[in-house]
């Protein structure tokens, strides 16, 4: 694949090739534990392929252009909730403010200029996100209800991790716990650092006064996102686990689905509480290191029943002027994006041997915490409330520092 890559970019140089541990972690695992079929192999090697290639072009554009890496993104906003919790439309509803630089999927897809491509002409990288968009319609047409993916569209920065082969996104693809679990006991300040770097390249091509950024990915590496991301404000959703974990294990079941004709509904079910525990846990430690001024929280019900006034509280929080334009671009967005119009995604969680009692218990310590609500109680009133004053009864109820 290295060598592909190569033959591919007509380059060599990686620069520094610490990235190599970890693709080799991730290849093995594929080999002994994803039990891919001949479709899905293809596509995984394409996609590792495709991310040798960026780091071969990046490479060369940065030698070429070093101010690429003096380049200032401003002020980040990074959307990091559990799976599920309507960061995709918290993120589209910033995303929708032109005065905000989002990462659409096209250039998640190719962050880097195409060897022929002229500066400022991406028209050939945006064939190339249609024509994956219409590719993943055809291999998972039922996807789009679960997850609407559009080229145009903003996507998360997870792509942008996965150039250094240390992200979420091999574990909920395929069935690879060894390289999950070897994961999560690395020191991911490199993986963040090039992050960064990809962000100055894009930034680079086309700026922005502030970046939108998402991905529950972050949620584990919170410590190192506010180390390493200068100027990044933390905006974390709530909503009832339950909700989250079933959807969530749907949409992993789907992904892996189509690389695999062997999907372990019980397997994801065990994998995903276990670790989507963990991203609270982690994220909740971060908080009590000394950092919750770093975090603006938004309740999913809230989020539900008045965007617009979410929104604004975020661009408060993170020191960004929440403009008449911007606001209008997200009443029109929420308006325009309404739930269900792709199809509605059905999910339960007896469909992965779980019950609400279970999922209760393991998440009971959240709950408590951030006072989320019952959805499975017949509740009346979706609203969960204050959730910006959240931030203030972490610091000073000591109950919320039990989990």
């Amino acid at each position: 694949m290295i060598a592909a890559a190569r033959r591919k970019t007509g380059l060599n140089d990686f620069g520094d090739d610490w990235f190599l541990e970890p693709l080799n972690v991730l290849v093995n695992s594929i080999n002994e534990e994803a039990r891919l079929s001949p479709v899905g192999t293809a596509i995984q090697r394409s996609r590792i392929v495709s991310s040798l290639s960026t780091r071969l072009r990046a490479e060369r554009l940065i030698r070429k252009h070093p101010e690429i890496l003096e380049q200032d993104p401003g002020r980040i906003i990074l959307i990091a909730g559990l799976q599920r919790t309507a960061t995709t439309t918290l993120h589209r509803l910033i995303s929708a403010d032109p005065g905000i630089r989002k990462l659409s999927a096209w250039e998640a897809l190719n962050p880097v200029p195409l060897r022929g491509e002229k500066q400022g002409d991406p028209r050939r990288r945006i064939r190339l996100a249609k024509l994956a968009e219409k590719t993943i319609g055809f291999l998972a047409p039922d996807f789009a209800a679960i997850h609407p993916i559009r080229y145009d569209a903003p996507e998360e920065d997870v792509f942008l991790l996965d150039l250094s082969f240390m992200s979420q996104s091999p574990e909920a693809m395929m069935h690879v716990p060894g390289y999950a679990a070897w994961l999560e006991r690395q020191d991911h300040a490199r993986a963040y650092r090039y992050l960064l770097t990809m962000f100055k390249l894009l930034h680079w091509q086309r700026p922005g006064r502030n970046w939108v950024l998402k991905t529950p990915n972050h949620m584990e590496h919170l410590d190192v996102a506010l180390r390493v991301l200068p100027n990044t404000t933390v905006v974390q959703t709530h909503r009832d686990p339950k909700k989250a974990v079933a959807s969530f294990c749907s949409m992993v079941a789907h992904g892996r689905g189509i690389l695999s004709d062997h999907v372990d509904a019980g397997e994801i079910a065990r994998h995903w509480v276990r670790k989507m525990r963990r991203m609270l846990e982690r994220s909740m430690a971060v908080r009590n290191s000394g950092r919750a001024d770093a975090f603006v929280d938004v309740s999913y019900y809230d989020l539900v029943s008045n965007p617009i006034d979410e929104v604004r509280a975020i661009y408060g929080h993170a020191g960004i002027e929440f403009t008449g334009r911007a606001a209008s671009a997200a009443v029109a967005l929420a308006a325009r994006d309404v739930k269900d119009r792709h199809g509605r995604h059905v999910y339960s969680l007896s469909s992965f041997g779980l019950n609400a009692e279970r999922v209760d218990r393991q998440f009971a310590f959240y709950t408590r915490a951030f006072r989320i609500p019952d959805e499975g109680a017949g509740m009346t009133d979706m609203r969960q409330g204050p959730a910006r004053r959240i931030r203030e009864r972490w610091q000073t109820d000591p109950e919320t520092t039990a989990g």
